[in-house]
């Protein structure tokens, strides 16, 4: 199977989906590339899927049943060659089944399906995460793409991100290794704004865990606002390395481990469990919105 990369149009809108980790590579509106541009010189992808694990473990691996299992940062499915199941004009899904080597990393039975779907302005990704298995399935999933900024261009409200309720103005602090800590440090919302700066983001990711907000809007200066809608992602994450040309907006299932951890799968925090024959459904949505009002809720 090649990796020819999959085409959806609708009007003056464009998608391309690479079979490898089912990640969008691009995302045009009317001529406006809105996803980052993969220089590896930054940060080689563009939109992973986050997927059996979001985050990182401790000692780069999985404890399950006494056993070890090696598992790199945000899972495996980001480097997985997935199969095509459909494509319309403006619609595609592909799938990743478990492997013999998938089970080597992760030893369960898994199908994980994600569907696209392109709009005049915007496009979803919807998951299905179904256990074929005769064990409880765990995971955890997340979709992490980027969009192009450049903060020190000026624009119409700057940049700012926009909650549709009040959050917490703290988010736990990073330990080395990407590990989460118990410690907490403040984040100057103002009401339910976010100014964004390079500053802000410099020093680590900003994980807001148990996010009240189902819908979030990215004020891009002159380049517009992308509003993102959640389903059944509790967590949202931003990141931007030090003078990156690109901010991340993730959505999570679950998170890092705490530091410390040196527990087994089944005592990880924000990991979802399906039974034998069980589906889990998650969905996340982006809309291009011009300088403008915003929209609501």
């Amino acid at each position: 199977m090649d990796d020819k990369p999959l085409l959806l149009r609708h009007g003056g809108a464009s998608l391309a989906l690479a079979r490898y980790g089912a990640e969008p590579r691009s995302w045009c509106v009317e001529g406006q590339e809105l996803l980052w541009n993969a220089d590896p010189a930054w940060w080689p992808q563009t939109s992973p899927i986050l997927f059996p694990v979001v985050g990182w473990t401790r000692g780069g691996e999985i404890r399950h049943e006494g056993r070890r299992y090696p598992m790199g940062v945000h899972g495996f499915a980001a480097a997985s060659l997935f199969e095509a199941v459909s494509q319309g004009p403006a619609e595609a899904r592909l799938r990743l089944r478990d492997t013999a080597e998938s089970r080597a990393r992760f030893p369960f039975a898994f199908c994980l399906t994600v569907s696209y779907r392109l709009m005049a302005r915007g496009f979803s990704a919807g998951f299905a995460i179904h256990n074929p298995g005769a064990v409880p399935l765990p995971y955890a999933l997340g979709l992490h793409p980027g969009f192009a900024w450049d903060p020190t261009v000026p624009g119409a409200g700057g940049h700012v991100l926009h909650f549709s309720r009040a959050e917490r103005p703290e988010v736990p602090e990073i330990a080395p290794g990407g590990l989460f800590s118990a410690r907490h440090r403040p984040v100057p919302l103002e009401g339910r704004r976010l100014r964004l700066s390079p500053g802000l983001l410099a020093r680590e990711a900003l994980c807001f865990l148990g996010l009240r907000s189902r819908a979030v809007c990215f004020h891009n200066g002159a380049r517009g606002r992308i509003a993102l809608r959640l389903e059944n992602f509790p967590h949202l994450a931003l990141w931007s390395p030090a003078g990156a040309p690109f901010l991340c907006l993730e959505a999570w299932t679950g998170h890092g481990d705490p530091e410390g951890f040196s527990g087994e799968l089944a005592e990880k925090p924000s990991m979802r469990w399906l039974q034998p024959g069980e589906t889990g459904r998650h969905r996340v949505s982006f809309r291009f919105l011009p300088p403008g009002k915003l929209p609501g809720g």
